[in-house]
């Protein structure tokens, strides 16, 4: 797919994600392992896709893919591309819809 791309302008055109766009996602998404039940578009522009359950910063729980192959695997992950940057959308489970918040890191850590 060549290479990977980040920060790129946003909104998308037609609320996809690129071709070549790149972000952080947990491997067990990645994988086809666990599916993806949140996604943030955080304050720095950024892409995260993660699995809900584990945790992303652990070592080598996480890396830089291409989204388009996420996408491939979860086609409800493209319902996400509109985020607002300092969003997130999570999901109980796959089929479920997405419920878009407000995304803090500060929260985030406080609830460790």
């Amino acid at each position: 797919m060549g290479e990977l791309l980040r920060n790129l302008p946003h909104p998308f055109p037609d609320d996809r994600f690129p071709e070549g766009m790149g972000g952080v996602v947990q491997r067990t998404v990645a994988n086809g392992e666990l599916p993806a039940l949140i996604v943030i578009h955080d304050d720095d522009n950024d892409w995260l896709i993660g699995d809900g359950i584990n945790d992303p910063n652990s070592y080598e729980a996480s890396g830089l893919f291409h989204l388009r192959h996420i996408i491939d695997q979860d086609p409800s992950i493209e319902a996400t591309a509109s985020l607002s940057i300092g969003y997130m959308a999570w999901r109980g489970s796959p089929g479920e819809d997405w419920t878009v918040e407000k995304f803090d890191y500060a929260e985030e850590h406080n609830n460790e």
